[in-house]
């Protein structure tokens, strides 16, 4: 195994592809929060719903892997 991954244009993909990742995250739970019927964070920060706090982890982990699959192709 060489060093390629060690290229400049490599690391900054590398880098492109998370940012664009962690928006992309992100911009999905804004968009759920909006269709739910209450406030998510909320209901996170503010209640300590557990419950809650387990089905957005499982929401986050299943878009995660979507938009990995989409970024990986």
């Amino acid at each position: 195994m060489g060093f390629e991954w060690l290229k400049p244009a490599v690391v900054l993909g590398t880098f492109l592809y998370a940012i664009i990742g962690v928006v992309v995250l992100w911009l999905s739970f804004l968009i759920i929060d909006k269709l739910t019927p209450y406030d998510l964070w909320d209901e996170l920060v503010g209640k300590k719903n557990m419950a809650l706090a387990i089905v957005v982890g499982a929401m986050f982990i299943a878009i995660g892997q979507i938009i990995a699959a989409a970024i990986h192709g």
